[in-house]
């Protein structure tokens, strides 16, 4: 059994083959945009959301996710936490590339 240690350090290697995957779907002006904690904290949210949706709750085998509704739910998100601004058409970019991840490693 992995230790708690080994477990954070495998979360986050995960986290970097993640971010670094996204950062090659962006366009050319959003690639630096966000710092990896930003993207990280971004990633949470995502995963958030699914949770709160009751997405992941479903049996089917395709599910329709609203990209402009959770790229709307990070903005709020980030708002209510006091994070700098973000706007939807941007993050749009990063919910459908962290799907596309998803997809891709299920």
């Amino acid at each position: 059994m992995a230790n708690i240690d080994e477990e954070l350090l495998r979360d986050q290697e995960e986290n970097g083959r993640e971010i670094a995957y996204i950062r090659e779907l962006l366009p050319s002006d959003l690639k630096e945009k966000y710092t990896d904690e930003q993207m990280v904290w971004m990633l949470d949210a995502i995963a958030e959301y699914f949770f709160e949706s009751g997405i992941l709750e479903t049996n089917d085998d395709e599910v329709d996710v609203d990209i402009d509704e959770v790229s709307a739910y990070l903005c709020r998100q980030a708002e209510a936490e006091g994070r700098p601004r973000l706007l939807a058409d941007e993050v749009r970019f990063v919910v459908e590339a962290d799907l596309d991840y998803q997809e891709e490693n299920a």
